[in-house]
C-alpha cells in the first residue's frame, strides 16, 4: 500500500511538472500532449501520432539492451514493455518516465521532434580553401562530426598536398583528373585518372602533382583528418 501511495504521488508531480513545462514552452517543437485517463498520447502539429513504442525500441536497441534487461532497470515486466514497443498498451507518464530513466534520457529529450539531418549537398554548400600549389574543397560541411570525411583536392602543377601524419584510420582516393604521386613513408606510387588509392594511415603521407597539368582527387578520410 506504501509503494502504491509513493507511485501515485510521483505521478501527480510529474503530471503537474509535465503541464506547467507544456504550457510554458509549448511543449518543444509545437507538439501538442494530451493526457487521458493517466495514459499518454502525443500528436504532431500536422495532426500524426507519435509512434511512441518504436521510439522507445529505438532507444533499447541504442543502448544494446535487451527486454529482460530494460525491465529490470524500469523495474516493469518484459510483457509490458513488449506490449508498449508494439503500442498494444500506452505507458502512464509516471511510467514512461521510468522507462526513459533506465534508457538515459528525459521526458522533454523523447518528444523532441526529430530533425531530418540534410544528406544531399550543393556547391552552395562547398567550403573552398585556397592553398600554396593546391585548392582544397570541403564537400561535406562539418564533416568532422562524422565517421569520414571527403574532400575534392586540386593540385596544381608542381604542388602538393597537405602532410597527414600517421594515424590509426584509413583512407581512400579516386583521381578525377591528370596524374598524382602517392608518397607514403618511402613508397611513392604513381595513380592516374580513373585510379584509386586505399592505404592505412601508418606512414605520414601526401599527395604530389608531378605532371604538366592540374590534377583533381576526390580524398576520403576515416576517421576525419583533414
Amino acid at each position: 500500500a506504501t509503494y502504491k501511495l509513493i507511485r501515485e504521488k510521483k505521478f501527480k508531480i510529474l503530471n503537474f511538472l509535465f503541464f506547467t513545462y507544456c504550457i510554458f514552452c509549448d511543449f518543444v517543437y509545437n507538439d501538442i500532449v494530451l493526457i487521458k485517463k493517466n495514459i499518454l498520447f502525443s500528436y504532431t502539429k500536422q495532426g500524426g501520432r507519435m509512434d511512441i513504442g518504436q521510439k522507445i525500441k529505438r532507444l533499447r536497441m541504442k543502448n544494446a539492451l535487451t527486454l529482460e534487461e530494460l525491465a529490470s532497470r524500469s523495474e516493469l515486466t518484459k510483457g509490458f514493455l513488449s506490449q508498449v514497443e508494439r503500442n498494444l498498451t500506452s505507458p502512464s507518464i509516471a511510467t514512461l518516465n521510468d522507462i526513459l530513466e533506465a534508457l538515459g534520457t528525459t521526458l522533454s529529450s523523447f518528444f523532441q521532434e526529430e530533425k531530418e539531418e540534410k544528406s544531399v549537398f550543393t556547391k552552395e554548400d562547398f567550403f573552398v580553401d585556397e592553398r600554396e600549389g593546391c585548392i582544397v574543397n570541403w564537400i561535406v560541411p562539418n564533416a568532422q562530426k562524422n565517421e569520414m570525411e571527403p574532400i575534392l583536392i586540386e593540385l596544381e602543377v608542381g604542388g602538393e598536398s597537405m602532410v597527414l601524419e600517421p594515424h590509426d584510420g584509413e583512407e581512400f582516393g579516386y583521381v578525377l583528373s591528370g596524374r598524382v604521386v602517392l608518397v607514403d613513408g618511402e613508397r611513392m606510387t604513381t595513380i592516374k585518372k580513373g585510379e584509386t588509392f586505399y592505404i592505412k594511415g601508418v606512414n605520414s603521407h601526401y599527395l604530389k602533382n608531378e605532371s604538366q597539368a592540374v590534377a583533381k582527387v576526390l580524398w576520403i578520410t576515416t576517421p576525419p583528418l583533414f
